[in-house]
């Protein structure tokens, strides 16, 4: 059993440090505000992010938080 709880710790260091990595990739959100500040119309690449490198990262940051979370319950249950 200290074998399988060694390799999950393990795993969700691996977690923690993608998670880590993959938010400071992320563009802050304040360039959107300043853009409805100033009534810029909506473009076909902000239609679109979601297809792009960048809903790719948003996607990533998603899934690696919620194994954050669930290996995060699992290690704190008492083996």
């Amino acid at each position: 059993m200290e074998v399988l709880r060694a390799i999950v710790t393990i795993i969700y260091i691996g977690i923690c440090v993608a998670l880590t990595i993959i938010v400071l990739k992320q563009d802050g959100k304040s360039s959107g505000l300043s853009g409805a500040l100033t009534g810029a119309s909506e473009s076909y690449w902000s239609k679109n992010k979601g297809r792009s490198a960048e809903g790719l990262v948003v996607r990533s940051t998603k899934v690696l938080a919620t194994l954050f979370v669930i290996i995060s319950v699992i290690l704190n249950l008492n083996w």
